[in-house]
């Protein structure tokens, strides 16, 4: 396959595409800071709350922060001539080549400790002298608010309701039309810090921050926590940046995980498929501590699983598929009318209303990662204990209704393969863990309760004529979750059931032999998962499939494909939800955890595989 070039930039055009962004977080919340020196996304002080910074699903206006050499009176900002994160952390720094001389900024948010939420960006000269230009424009709720904006003692602040944004600098700035703007000029050698705190408004100001010393605070949180990564095969660059960005969607004080920073960028540019994705998903969540885990990372493993514990521990019988990131149950779906979304790709969407879905995988996803946490030597918790036999006994009850499916769907429940084989999952992890003396329970209907499901599964959702399964039972109709059935041991991955699988679902989802589709959309008409038009390639699914490949004993082929994936990232090494081959775009919520952590998964998946077999890594 040959990957589509990426789409040029008309200067006279602000356009940025989804991977022109770079992440900076506080692991609290984040901001997405795009080539042109414009912070164009940050809700504050949570993932989860209203955006201060709305501009990338609308306009400028909508809410952004630009510091870039300055341009003729409404010219576009120029694109950075270089972007790069600083070493292993999530410091991010732009520089800029102009006639008269080379400009850098560090943009970065400091973990909290006891302090306010922080925004921070020191703008340094480089070589000869830089005119510089800082626009900053608070829109609070989500860019439908104008905040009241004055001096206050030599601090500017941007008050609205209950919130209030405090921006200090040494320079001297004015107010005009809703904005903070400052002009001026760097030279090589001296360096400039803005930095914008968030505080409730009836809240005394918070303090200056020392913007040096959080630098170095900074970077240092950043390298210790890298430094513990254990991973030290082919591609370490890749995995380290990727396991970096799973971090920052971390939410320290809880320890949920969110499943990307923003909502509503779309899977199909133009279309309605915008969804909101700064929530935890329970499956998401524990895939996403898997790849963690495998990489020496036990901290966020017990963190979440007390965050688990509080969520559902008491009342598993009515599992939600989502939590808010303090395990609140709400989150109704609404539409915000005002933003016009990423490129006319409306509505516009907050809340998910997903979160009423029947999934019965979930509860299997939430087995397999505590057993993996216990396998990786994470000490046992009694009360984890107690909550995988009351998840098995809800797999008991429940696993022969119909359900929404892994990709919640809005079309209405089936009997989805995926759904029975990780209930089947769920089961046999417990029986294990029942056979090596960890859980006490009655084996015996434990063992009869995985027999059933899995005689069920091949009877109901197996297509002999053309040897493989199905995306629900009785269906032609072909999914990409089924690349996950040589992972999860119903069947020996060389059976041949697996293989036609795999090889069906490369041949039907995948045309191009590399970017796997979900499953079959209908363009403008409305298709089974209750959505009109079309949708990018799933980049997990492309991971999926070179895991499936290794697994099948095809470790040069799943490494060919492995490499090829990794020309999709964003020169930043993040990726988005999907990929969007006819324009050579990603697309969906960005950076997403499933994409970051299929890259890791994998990564790690061929070089144990490649290491058992004593096989060197082929050439890229």
């Amino acid at each position: 396959m040959t990957i589509p070039p990426p789409r040029t930039h008309t200067p006279a055009v602000r356009a940025p595409r989804i991977e022109d962004y770079a992440l900076v977080g506080d692991m609290q919340t984040a901001a997405l800071v795009c080539r042109d020196g414009s912070i164009d996304w940050t809700c504050l002080p949570r993932f989860d709350s209203a955006a201060v910074f709305a501009g990338l699903l609308g306009t400028d206006e909508h809410g952004s922060w630009g510091i870039a050499p300055a341009v003729p009176a409404g010219g576009p900002a120029p694109y950075a001539d270089r972007c790069r994160y600083v070493g292993d952390s999530l410091l991010v720094e732009s520089e800029w080549d102009t006639k008269t001389g080379t400009v850098r900024v560090l943009d970065f948010m400091p973990p909290r400790d006891g302090h306010a939420p922080q925004l921070i960006r020191i703008v340094e000269g480089v070589t000869g002298t830089v005119d510089m230009t800082s626009t900053l424009t608070p829109r609070f709720g989500y860019g439908r608010l104008m905040p009241w904006i004055y001096d206050n003692d030599g601090r500017t602040a941007a008050v609205s309701g209950p919130d209030a944004l405090w921006l200090d600098t040494s320079l001297q700035g004015e107010e005009k039309d809703g904005a903070v703007h400052h002009s001026f000029t760097i030279a090589a050698g001296a360096r400039v810090a803005f930095t914008m705190s968030w505080q409730p408004s009836h809240a005394p100001a918070p303090e200056v921050p020392d913007a040096e010393a959080a630098l170095t605070e900074t970077a240092a949180f950043w390298e210790t926590w890298a430094g513990q990564l254990v991973y030290d095969g082919p591609y370490r660059d890749a995995v380290v940046r990727s396991l970096i960005t799973l971090k920052a969607l971390t939410h320290a004080p809880t320890g949920g995980i969110v499943a990307a920073p923003t909502t509503s960028l779309p899977e199909d540019l133009g279309g309605v498929r915008n969804f909101d994705y700064r929530y935890v998903w329970l499956r998401d969540t524990a895939v996403t501590l898997s790849a963690l885990l495998r990489t020496g990372c036990r901290d966020e493993a017990v963190a979440w699983r007390q965050w688990l514990l509080r969520t559902i521990g008491g009342d598993p019988e009515n599992l939600q598929i989502m939590y808010r990131l303090d395990g609140r149950r709400e989150m109704p779906e609404r539409e915000l009318s005002w933003l016009p979304g990423y490129e006319n790709s409306s509505p516009v969407r907050i809340g998910n209303g997903a979160v009423d879905q029947l999934q019965l995988d979930v509860p299997g996803e939430v087995i397999e990662m505590l057993t993996l946490a216990h396998d990786l030597g994470v000490a046992r918790c009694e009360n984890t204990e107690r909550l995988l036999l009351r998840l098995v006994d809800y797999i008991r009850r429940h696993w022969r209704e119909p359900d929404d499916g892994i990709w919640e769907v809005r079309g209405g429940r089936q009997h989805f393969t995926h759904s029975k084989i990780v209930c089947w999952v769920g089961v046999d992890r417990v029986v294990r863990l029942v056979e090596q003396g960890v859980l006490d329970a009655d084996l015996e209907p434990l063992v009869a309760l995985r027999a059933e499901i899995h005689a069920e599964v091949c009877a109901q959702a197996y297509d002999r004529e053309r040897n493989t399964f199905t995306q629900s039972y009785g269906s032609k109709k072909l999914d990409a979750s089924l690349l996950l059935l040589p992972q999860t041991g119903f069947l020996p991955a060389d059976d041949p059931r697996v293989i036609g699988t795999v090889d069906a679902v490369r041949k039907e989802l995948a045309p191009d032999g590399v970017l796997v589709h979900r499953y079959r959309t209908d363009g403008r008409q409305v298709g089974m998962d209750g959505f009109s038009g079309d949708e990018g390639a799933f980049l997990l699914c492309s991971f999926w499939l070179v895991d499936a490949l290794a697994l099948t004993g095809r470790l040069d082929e799943a490494e060919a494909l492995f490499q090829q994936l990794l020309t999709l990232r964003s020169d930043l090494g993040l990726l988005a939800e999907e990929y969007d081959p006819a324009t050579g775009r990603q697309v969906g919520n960005f950076p997403q955890a499933y994409s970051m952590l299929g890259l890791a998964n994998s990564a790690v998946r061929l070089h144990a595989l490649r290491k058992a077999a004593s096989v060197p890594v082929i050439a890229a």
